[in-house]
């Protein structure tokens, strides 16, 4: 179950950076809305895996996989850049969260 909340604050971050994003382009309340209730939501799931899961793992991993759907959502719907190294790191953080939840 500890996963399965770490996974859900994980896709809520997700839209709470995507809300983020969209209000400082243009302040509206459906933008606004996204952003806070993206991130409030995403912090809520994850106090709730802290019951089931370690709280290093747990936020070690919604950090990773928050920050790699940011960054590949934000390559793929917003144009930005794509170069080598970007990937690369982008990889290793994904490696990270692998490793993570297979030592956990």
């Amino acid at each position: 179950m500890g996963w399965f909340f770490v996974a859900c604050a994980s896709v809520f971050e997700i839209l709470g950076v995507l809300g983020l994003r969209l209000y400082s382009q243009n302040k509206t309340i459906p933008s606004g809305l996204l952003y806070l209730g993206g991130l409030g939501a995403s912090f809520a799931f994850l106090y709730a895996s802290f019951s089931h899961l370690l709280v290093s793992v747990s936020y070690s991993v919604f950090m990773g996989v928050g920050t790699a759907g940011a960054v590949i959502m934000n390559m793929i719907f917003f144009g930005e850049s794509t170069n080598k190294l970007r990937v690369i790191s982008l990889i290793l953080i994904i490696i990270g969260v692998v490793g993570l939840k297979a030592l956990s």
